[in-house]
């Protein structure tokens, strides 16, 4: 493999990092250009949404939809303010290290068009960047997994925040069963929990602290018992 080689190479494989450094990130689709006035046609209007009916209340049956109290909720939109932060912060740690490689592949390939360069000193430069992007990679990679892992914790502690509150509403309103709402298409809303739960939940807890998770860190070794003599 030549230097030139060995460079392009290097190049190519830090552009495909791009997506690593970004993926993190929840960025809305970008909006398509808005046309001329000459030739901007008028969007068909909405379907008018269909009157519903509903049947009488069934007595002690109720309905609570789990993805709209947490998002509704004061703890809910906290842990999603918090979880954008951090991934802000790992975004901003691997594009720093992802423009450095970039930068020195950029070099490499520079300097190897050069007459008088040392090729020896250009090929050890070429295989340690090799082994930068390597590493780049796996901690693309961590970083990833540990937010992952920070969101799951996250929502883990909602969830027991809130079991005790979906206790508490079920027995208030007398529930003999309650049915996720993501389980069917449409209920009478006299029989729904959800915003009641949400209100007990503001009550109970607003946020929390929490960090990224660390899953390079070593695990922690427990101490050997002193033999008796």
């Amino acid at each position: 493999m030549t230097l030139k080689t060995t460079a392009t190479r290097a190049l190519g494989a830090v552009a495909i990092l791009a997506f690593a450094s970004t993926a993190l990130a929840q960025t809305p689709a970008p909006k398509p250009a808005t046309a001329p006035a000459a030739v901007r046609t008028a969007a068909p209007a909405a379907p008018a949404a269909t009157p519903v009916t509903h049947g009488p209340v069934l007595a002690n049956v109720c309905v609570y939809y789990n993805a709209r109290a947490v998002g509704s909720s004061s703890v809910g939109k906290f842990v999603e303010t918090r979880l954008e932060q951090i991934v802000k912060a790992v975004n901003a740690e691997l594009q720093t290290e992802e423009a450095s490689i970039q930068n020195e592949a950029k070099a490499i390939d520079a300097a190897s068009k050069t007459p008088t360069a040392d090729q020896t000193t250009l090929k050890k430069r070429a295989l340690d960047l090799d082994d930068r992007i390597g590493k780049f990679r796996a901690k693309a990679d961590l970083r990833q997994r540990e937010v992952q892992a920070t969101e799951q914790k996250a929502r883990q502690r909602i969830g027991q925040e809130m079991d005790s509150v979906i206790k508490q509403v079920y027995q208030q309103r007398q529930c003999s069963i309650v049915f996720a709402r993501e389980s069917f298409l449409i209920a009478n809303p006299a029989m729904d929990i959800t915003d009641a739960v949400t209100t007990g939940l503001n009550v109970k807890i607003q946020q929390f602290t929490f960090d990224r998770e660390r899953l390079d860190q070593p695990l922690a070794v427990p101490p050997v018992a002193a033999r008796p003599n």
